[in-house]
């Protein structure tokens, strides 16, 4: 991992969560929400199945590029298939009634190249424009800029203002997909 989770993690009860293992980190959300970021682990797919079905229809729209109701358990071996190098995630874990519940994910696929990523981020409803995408994205530009890609990249409905402003916000350059005038692509060099 690029960045030790020693150096920005508080004591874990100082928060309320509980101690593990591995590369973490404890952040504040622009309210000082405290939100755990870690990679996403084989144990997490309950976490992200539950995720999904709470996002609201125009949020997994958004995200998925179509209409779902839920994931298949297909989309679900997909989704938690990350070997921390080619295909790598970082979820965020917040308490809710006693247990960590997902509130957001990032992600990255490599292409075949193996100099450009695919990405995603996802965002609970109930907790955007807290800042916990641009938490999610940093981590994620970060991790594929130290796995040696060049640039990122993603695919969005060209009617994600959410999208367009965390793009723009994070340095990523718009253009209309020449393969479908519903979808824009945005672009980062790294």
């Amino acid at each position: 991992m690029p960045r030790s989770s020693t150096t920005s993690t508080p004591p874990a009860d100082k928060h309320d969560f509980p101690a593990i293992e591995g590369d973490h980190w404890i952040e504040a959300l622009d309210d000082g929400t405290p939100v755990l970021i870690r990679p996403l682990r084989p144990e997490d797919r309950r976490r992200e199945e539950a995720f999904i079905r709470r996002l609201s229809a125009a949020s997994r729209r958004n995200r998925f590029l179509g209409e779902i109701r839920e994931a298949s358990p297909g989309l679900l071996d997909q989704l938690m298939k990350v070997d921390y190098k080619h295909a790598m995630a970082f979820v965020a874990l917040a308490h809710d009634n006693g247990e960590l519940r997902e509130v957001g994910i990032s992600r990255y696929a490599g292409d075949k190249d193996g100099t450009r990523c695919e990405c995603a981020v996802t965002v609970a409803d109930d907790w955007r424009h807290r800042g916990l995408a641009v938490l999610l994205m940093r981590h994620l530009i970060e991790m594929a800029r130290h796995e040696g890609f060049k640039s990122m990249y993603s695919r969005d409905l060209a009617e994600n203002k959410d999208m367009r402003e965390l793009a723009s916000f994070l340095g990523f350059r718009r253009t209309r997909d020449p393969d479908d005038a519903c979808l824009v692509i945005h672009s980062l060099q790294l």
